[in-house]
């Protein structure tokens, strides 16, 4: 029997190799829309992302980043909003892991209105009460907590990066927003 020293960061590839997959192969990503909910379990606000884009342009997104390889979703699901949202966020993961939607973006123009110009992607989409302290943390420059018209507006959707604004949408029909 062989004892290995565990790798430090299990599931991750160096550029040169992330570039080749990306090249030849969907990305698994996961998404997850922070809300801040009611007494009633309503959607009152809506936690948004400000950073810049690769041009400089500043732009809205959402907690995503890629699943990596052997890790359960759940996992990544908490990393990517510790990763974002800071260590006080206090998310309540779903007891399902059934997501409001399945997103794909593609490298171009596509009928999805989704792009990553870096790849194609799929991405497992989550709505996630959060009942803690949020802390930006790597490039973005705020976590801007909207209210869902807001967030739905006009203005904030053209800010959007890629077009996930649609899928704010989404996730506020599939939360009965306004019900």
């Amino acid at each position: 029997m062989t004892v290995r020293t565990p790798d430090p960061n299990p599931g991750w590839l160096d550029e040169t190799e992330l570039a080749a997959a990306r090249a030849r192969l969907p990305m698994v990503y996961v998404e997850a829309i922070p809300v801040r909910l009611d007494e009633h379990g309503r959607v009152v606000e809506v936690g948004l992302l400000y950073r810049a884009d690769a041009s400089g342009t500043f732009r809205y997104t959402f907690i995503s980043g890629r699943v990596q390889y052997m890790q359960p979703i759940r996992d990544a699901l908490m990393r990517h909003l510790e990763k974002d949202l800071g260590p006080l966020a206090m998310p309540q993961l779903p007891m399902t892991l059934t997501p409001f939607t399945v997103a794909e973006y593609f490298p171009y123009g596509s009928t999805s209105g989704l792009t990553d110009e870096r790849q194609h992607a799929v991405a497992l989409c989550y709505v996630v009460p959060v009942r803690g302290d949020t802390e930006p943390r790597q490039d973005a420059l705020q976590v801007a907590w909207l209210t869902p018209d807001e967030a739905l507006s006009t203005d904030v959707q053209q800010d959007f990066e890629g077009g996930r604004g649609k899928l704010v949408t989404q996730a506020m029909a599939w939360a009965n927003w306004g019900v």
